[in-house]
C-alpha cells in the first residue's frame, strides 16, 4: 500500500573553477537599512512554575492585517537585501536553465493497460496529469500550466487514483500551495470532467469502488468563529456515487464501528481482486495505524461490521492486500521492521512472520504482485528491492540499478513484477520494471535527460560521532577532486521517522558548479535507522536531534570539508527546530542558517492548524513531561538578548497549512529585537504554502535566494549586496 500523505535539488559551465570560487573569500558585506520593527506587546504565562514571556502573541491571531502589513515590509525588505546581491540574478538563470533540461516523472500507476504519472516536462514550470494508452501515445489528462495561465495563479495537482479499469480518474487539485484540493472525478478516453469539484478534500486518497462510486476522505468545512486548530480535526471517510453529497462511512458525527475520534482519520482503502475492504485509521501524525476490516460491499452499501485486525500497539506502519490475505509491515520487537501474513479472518497478533528483521537492513514499504510480494528495504541511505515468493521459500534481494533509494514502489496484484522509481543524489530518477521470471529490471520512460557527464561529482559517505558516541551518517555531494574547504550547504530534518535519503535534485549541482559542496547529516528523530533511530530523536531524546547536526558540522570542518565562516545549515518544517536549536547552542559554528517554513516555536506548535493532530510527535503543554521537552526544543523562547547569533533567514509562504505563518514572523521578530549584530531577513512567499505545491520558478528562486544567503555570508566575491546610495 501506497503510504498517504529537498530544500536542496545549474549551469555545468562553471564546474572547472569551483576550487578556486571555494579559496576566494572577504569580509561579508553589511547591509545598512534595517528591516521593519515589530511591535511588542508582552503577555507572561505560568507553566508547571516556569514563567515564560512572549512578546508577539497577537501575530497569531487569523488575518490580522498589522501583522500581515508587517509580514509584507519584512518580504520587501528581504527582496531589496538578496536582489543586491550581484551574482544572484546570473545564479537564478543557471538553476532555472539545468532544470529545464530534464523532464521528472512521478507517482507512476497502471490500470486497464494505461500507464499514469505526472509529469514535468523539459521548459514547463509544472507537473500535469498524464496518460499514456498501450499504443505508446501519451497526453495530459489535467493541464496544470494551463490553469496557471487562465488564472495567473499556482497550481498543483496533490493526488490522483484511476480506475481499476482505467476508464477514469479522481485527482486532487490545490491552489496557491496550500494543499487543500478540490477533488474532480474524469472520463480518460475524452478528458471531460464526469463529477466534482469537491471542495476539502486535501490528503483524500481517492478509491474506486468495484460496482460504481467512489471512497475518500475528507476535511470538515469550518464554520464562522470555529478555530483553525480544528482544520485537520473530524476527518470523514465518504463514499460518493458522483451525483448527489457524500455520504460518511466513518469519521465526524457517524457513530457506527470504527468509532473515530476527532483527531484520528479514517481512509477506505480498496485493492483489485479482493472483496475485502480496508479501513485505516491514524491517530495525528503517528506512524502506527489501526487497520479494520469488511466486505467491499457492505461498505459499499454502509452496512460494514468492520472488526478490527490491528492495533497501533503492534506496530504496523504499511499493508498490502492480495486476495483474501494481509501482508503487513511492522517494527514490533522489529526495530529495523518485518513482514508478516495473515488471512483477513485473522489478526496482527496471531500474523505468521515471513521475512524477518534484520538488524542492518530497514525495510520500508510493501507491495503484492502476483509472482510475490515486493519490498522496497535500504542498509544505510541506499535501497534494496525485495521478493518474497508466496508459496514459501527465501527472500529474493535484488541491486538496484543505480545506486540510490527506492522512492516509489508500484504493484498490481493481478500482475506480475514491479515497478520502482530510483533516483540517486547524482543521478536523476528513472522508472524501472522488475520482471521477477528473468531476475532483471527493465528501463521505462522517465523524462528527457540532457548530456551532462555526472561523472564530474562525487558522492562520500561519512560518519560523524555525536556528543553521547552514536555514530551519525552523513552524505556529502562533491565535485570530483581534490578536497578543500568550501561554502557549505548541510541539511538536516529529524522528525516523524522521515528519512533524508539519496534524490537527485539541479539546485545542487548548481551549488556545487558555482563552487559550493552540499551535506545531509541523518539525523535521530528521522528513520534512516529505524526505529530506535526515531525514537533516539523525540521528546526527552530531541536534543540528539540538533547535537548531530552540530556533530555532523564539527566533523566537516574538521576533515577540512569547509570552515565556521563558510558553513551554512538548512532545515524545512520540523527541521526548523533541529537548525533553531543549533544555532542557539552553537552560534559559532555557522556563517549562516536557513530556516524554512520552520517549527520555530514548539511550545505554540498545538495552537497552530495543524497542531492538535501534531501533539502525539511532539507531546503537549498541558503535563509536565511535555512542557519540558517542548521548551528544550524550542528556539523562539531560548534566544538571548544581546548575543552575537549567526545571519538567519528565515522563509514563510502565506497559505501554509502545515505551519502556520506566524511561527517564522515571530521567530523573526524575537531574533530581530534580540540585538545580535548578524541580518536577520524574513522571506515572504504571498502565493505559496509549505513547498509542496510549489512550482518550478518558484522553487528556483527559493533555490537561488538560499544560495546567495550562503555566498553572501560566506564572503564570496560578487556575491556581497551592493545597497544604492540614497
Amino acid at each position: 500500500m501506497r503510504k498517504l500523505g529537498t530544500l536542496l535539488g545549474a549551469s555545468a559551465a562553471l564546474i572547472t573553477g569551483a576550487v578556486a570560487h571555494g579559496q576566494e573569500r572577504q569580509r561579508p558585506a553589511e547591509w545598512q537599512a534595517k528591516p521593519p520593527q515589530a511591535q511588542v506587546r508582552s503577555i507572561t504565562e505560568d507553566f508547571f512554575g516556569t514563567k515564560l514571556v512572549d512578546n508577539y502573541r497577537y501575530m497569531e491571531t487569523a488575518g490580522d492585517q498589522e501583522t500581515l502589513g508587517w509580514m509584507k515590509a519584512q518580504g520587501q525588505h528581504t527582496r531589496s537585501v538578496l536582489d543586491a546581491i550581484p551574482a544572484r540574478a546570473a545564479y537564478l538563470q543557471k538553476v532555472s536553465a539545468l532544470g529545464s533540461q530534464f523532464g521528472f516523472i512521478n507517482g507512476y500507476s497502471e490500470a486497464g493497460g494505461r500507464a499514469f504519472y505526472l509529469e514535468r516536462a523539459p521548459g514547463s514550470d509544472v507537473f500535469n496529469l498524464m496518460v499514456r494508452e498501450s499504443n505508446g501515445s501519451s497526453r495530459a489528462l489535467v493541464d496544470v500550466a494551463a490553469l496557471l495561465a487562465s488564472t495567473g495563479k499556482p497550481h498543483a495537482i496533490n493526488y490522483y487514483r484511476p480506475s481499476d479499469d482505467g476508464k477514469r480518474v479522481a485527482v486532487g487539485v490545490s491552489v496557491g500551495g496550500n494543499e487543500n484540493a478540490d477533488l474532480t472525478v474524469m472520463d480518460v478516453t475524452t478528458g471531460q470532467r464526469i463529477a466534482g469539484p469537491v471542495p476539502n478534500a486535501r490528503f483524500a486518497n481517492p478509491q474506486f469502488m468495484s460496482k460504481g462510486g467512489l471512497s475518500f476522505t475528507i476535511s470538515q468545512e469550518l464554520k464562522p468563529g470555529q478555530p483553525k486548530t480544528d482544520t485537520f480535526l473530524n476527518r470523514q471517510a465518504v463514499i460518493w456515487d458522483m451525483k448527489g453529497s457524500p455520504v460518511p462511512i466513518a469519521g465526524g458525527p457517524v457513530t457506527t464501528a470504527p468509532k473515530i475520534r476527532p483527531d484520528e482519520s479514517p481512509y477506505l482503502i480498496l485493492t483489485p481482486g479482493s472483496r475485502t475492504a480496508v479501513m485505516l485509521v491514524n491517530e495525528g501524525v503517528k506512524n502506527e495505524v489501526d487497520l479494520y476490516v469488511a466486505s467491499e460491499a457492505d461498505a459499499a452499501a454502509s452496512r460494514a461490521n468492520w472488526r478490527k485486525v490491528a492495533d497501533r500497539q503492534e506496530g504496523v506502519t504499511d499493508f498490502t492486500v492480495k486476495g483474501e490475505r494481509i501482508y503487513l509491515l511492522s517494527n514490533s520487537a522489529a526495530p529495523t521492521f518485518r513482514v508478516l501474513s495473515m488471512p483477513v479472518s485473522g489478526s496482527a497478533a496471531t500474523a505468521q512472520e515471513i521475512l524477518p528483521a534484520r538488524a542492518d537492513r530497514v525495510l520500508q514499504f510493501v507491495g503484492a504482485a502476483s509472482d510475490g510480494l515486493y519490498v522496497a528495504a535500504r542498509e544505510g541511505v541506499y535501497g534494496k528491492l525485495l521478493r518474497i515468493p508466496l508459496k514459501g521459500g527465501a527472500a529474493e534481494e535484488m541491486d538496484l540499478p543505480i545506486k540510490g533509494n527506492i522512492a516509489e514502489l508500484f504493484t498490481d496484484p493481478q500482475r506480475p513484477g514491479a515497478v520502482v522509481s530510483v533516483s540517486g543524489w547524482t543521478a536523476p530518477p528513472a522508472l524501472y520494471r522488475y520482471d521477477g521470471s528473468r531476475k532483471a529490471f527493465k528501463a521505462l520512460p522517465s523524462g528527457a535527460r540532457p548530456n551532462i557527464d555526472f561523472s564530474r561529482y562525487a558522492t562520500h559517505d561519512l560518519r560523524a560521532r555525536a556528543k553521547d558516541g552514536v555514530e551519525v551518517p552523513l552524505s556529502v555531494v562533491s565535485a570530483a577532486g581534490p578536497r578543500a574547504p568550501r561554502p557549505m550547504l548541510l541539511q538536516a530534518y529529524g522528525s516523524y521517522g522521515i528519512s533524508q535519503l539519496p534524490g537527485f535534485s539541479t539546485s545542487r549541482l548548481a551549488l556545487i558548479d558555482e563552487g559550493g559542496t552540499a551535506a545531509v547529516c541523518h539525523v535521530r528523530g528521522g528513520g534512516e535507522l529505524g526505529e530506535a533511530w526515531r525514537l533516539g530523536g523525540k521528546d526527552a531524546n530531541k536534543p540528539n536531534t540538533w547535537r548531530d547536526l552540530i556533530a555532523c558540522a564539527e566533523h566537516l570542518v574538521r576533515d577540512g570539508w569547509t570552515t565556521p565562516d563558510q558553513l551554512a545549515i538548512i532545515g524545512g518544517s520540523a527541521g526548523g527546530i533541529t537548525v533553531g536549536r543549533a544555532l542557539i547552542e552553537r552560534p559559532d559554528l555557522f556563517a549562516a542558517v536557513v530556516s524554512a517554513v520552520p517549527m520555530a516555536s514548539a511550545i505554540r506548535a498545538e495552537f497552530q492548524q495543524n497542531g492538535p493532530v501534531n501533539t502525539v510527535e511532539f507531546g503537549t503543554i498541558k503535563d509536565p513531561t511535555g512542557f519540558k521537552n517542548l521548551l528544550a526544543m524550542d528556539a523562539y523562547y531560548t534566544v538571548e538578548n544581546g548575543k552575537a547569533y549567526p545571519p538567519v533567514m528565515f522563509t514563510t509562504g502565506l497559505n501554509d497549512t502545515r505551519v502556520d505563518s506566524w511561527q517564522p514572523a515571530k521567530a523573526a521578530a524575537r531574533m530581530q529585537a534580540a540585538g545580535s549584530p548578524n541580518p536577520v531577513l524574513l522571506r515572504v512567499e504571498i502565493e505559496g504554502g509549505h513547498g509542496g505545491g510549489a512550482t518550478k520558478k518558484q522553487a528556483d528562486e527559493l533555490q537561488a535566494d538560499v544560495a546567495s544567503f550562503m555566498f553572501w555570508r560566506s564572503g564570496r566575491p560578487g556575491w556581497q549586496p551592493v545597497q544604492k546610495a540614497r
